[in-house]
């Protein structure tokens, strides 16, 4: 062959002194080719540097090629989602198969053209996920949707007991008054931390100190709703959970200022390097995604049956923030 020429099933075949049926159906695992041909064209394959045309091999399945992920669109700049969707996209990938990116801005007439969807962190109310989960196609999402609707798998995390684990470390490094800044319920994952923290409180005889803010607060939001937990007097907190990304950092300079205790339910580059360094519950947002997508491509082969769920371990990393008090 010419060193430019390029390498087809038609040359693995000539190659191999085989027909081109034959090397297909080798290389496919398919049809009547022993052992030893089957390893001769493997070889072959593998000596040319052959690459299957993957959308020719789709195309033969009745498949897309292609996976749909759905990541809501106000959290589409935390770098936990960018995390999440690069899990996605390398498993997809292992499996031979595109990923296309769908937001709650878009708004669409038919469903998208993609073998299945995997939603990431679904909001309740959110009229684009609705449509999509109506479709038909095989859904995965990460958290439970708070919805009538459930997907066909679901990847989740134990966040309340994790939350627990962190406000028991808070009370060992000296705090007895621990508040939580969390966003609305329209997440499972928020409303999981809500009521993690809620569980805690009545559990410890602790009084409840919570300000909520929405999925897209502005920094100033998230700098009032510290401002009012850490504004001195009796009801004053002296330790500050921030559930929503990017929230710890934003309120580092007030809670170091008031000399309380400081964590994260988001862990990130940011926290890991901010001075001191944050507290955080590190959700593993890579392997996350890499799950859905798995679990999804588990659903479309029928190695997984619909109303599968698993559960994504995550870990808390203990930093200064939450140093004890001497």
């Amino acid at each position: 062959m010419q060193a430019d020429e390029p390498v087809t099933i038609l040359t693995v075949a000539r190659e191999a002194g085989v027909s081109k049926t034959t090397a297909s159906d080798a290389l496919r695992g398919s049809g009547r080719v022993s052992e030893r041909t089957r390893e001769t064209v493997a070889r072959v394959a593998e000596r040319l540097g052959y690459v299957p045309n993957g959308s020719a091999r789709h195309l033969r399945k009745a498949s897309t090629g292609t996976i749909g992920l759905h990541v809501p669109e106000v959290l589409t700049r935390s770098s936990y989602y960018m995390s999440f969707v690069f899990g996605v996209v390398e498993q997809a990938a292992r499996h031979d198969y595109d990923v296309t990116l769908i937001t709650s801005g878009q708004r669409r007439a038919r469903p998208p053209r993609v073998d299945g969807l995997v939603l990431g962190d679904p909001l309740g109310g959110d009229p684009v996920v609705e449509s999509l989960m109506a479709t038909g196609l095989p859904t995965v999402s990460c958290e439970r949707f708070p919805g009538a609707r459930q997907a066909d798998g679901v990847v989740w995390s134990e966040h309340a007991p994790m939350l627990h684990r962190l406000l028991d470390h808070l009370g060992s490094a000296g705090s007895t008054r621990p508040g939580l800044i969390v966003a609305g319920d329209e997440s499972d994952w928020a409303a999981s931390l809500h009521r993690g923290y809620l569980e805690w409180c009545v559990a410890k005889g602790v009084t409840p100190r919570v300000r909520r803010v929405s999925f897209d607060a502005t920094g100033e939001e998230i700098r009032a709703a510290a401002r009012t937990l850490l504004t001195p007097g009796a009801g004053a907190v002296d330790a500050l959970v921030c559930a929503p990304a990017g929230a710890a950092t934003e309120v580092a300079p007030m809670v170091r200022e008031a000399g309380s205790l400081l964590a994260s339910c988001v862990d990130s580059a940011a926290t890991r390097m901010a001075d001191p360094p944050i507290t955080s519950i590190d959700l593993r947002p890579r392997e996350a995604g890499a799950s859905c997508a798995e679990l999804l491509f588990e659903l479309l082969s029928g190695a997984a049956e619909p109303g599968t769920e698993r559960v994504h371990p995550i870990e808390l990393e203990l930093r200064a923030s939450t140093r004890p008090r001497n």
